[in-house]
């Protein structure tokens, strides 16, 4: 493949695709070079180190991830909302796990405020939840709950970590009707003030 065809829009969109055939952590600048047939300098025109471009695939990941999200969630609210948020993140993080797994990666917020994808992540998923009557800083925490829930179901099951012979599907299922009564009867401070 030629160096002049190269753009960095197809090196992340590589990367992301190793990533998934590998893994994530498996990316790195001399295996993308070896993909494109050219030597690691001349991809540092396009990205300027290995955290730059992991950071790109990660943001690449999370514009897919909330696209397919937001369509899924699109005209719904409550339990409907959060069974197709739901749906929608588990089958993204399974088809794509290397994409995934960049989504996981910390990202310095200077950068997540520069991010349209991002910042749509974050308005979607405050949106479906004040549906629920939350506000700050309940939301914050409804988030951390409903996020480690979901990580934590969706890389075990990718690990095949469910070993049970409980249909998997109807587990995910339960475990989505539990967030909803969760977030239903959320736990509020009765004059809104937070314990210490």
């Amino acid at each position: 493949m030629p160096r002049a065809g190269l753009t960095t829009d197809r090196v992340v969109a590589a990367a992301a695709d190793l990533a998934d055939a590998t893994g994530f952590e498996s990316v790195t600048v001399s295996a993308l070079a070896r993909h494109f047939g050219v030597k690691d300098a001349s991809l540092y025109t396009h990205v300027r180190n290995l955290q730059d471009l992991r950071v790109r695939v990660a943001l690449l990941a999370g514009g897919e991830l909330i696209d397919e999200i937001a369509a899924a969630v699109a005209g719904r609210a409550g339990k409907e909302a959060l069974a197709a948020f739901a749906g929608a993140y588990r089958a993204y993080a399974l088809r794509h796990p290397g994409r995934y797994a960049a989504t996981q990666i910390r990202v310095d917020q200077s950068l997540v405020a520069d991010s349209p994808a991002l910042r749509r992540t974050a308005e979607i998923t405050y949106g479906m939840l004040r549906a629920y009557g939350l506000a700050e800083p309940d939301l914050t925490d409804a988030v951390r709950l409903l996020r480690s829930t979901f990580h934590g179901y969706c890389a075990l099951e990718a690990a095949g970590g469910f070993g049970a012979p409980r249909d998997v599907q109807a587990s995910w299922d339960k475990a989505v009707d539990a967030l909803h009564v969760a977030l239903a009867n959320w736990p509020r401070e009765p004059d809104g003030s937070r314990g210490h």
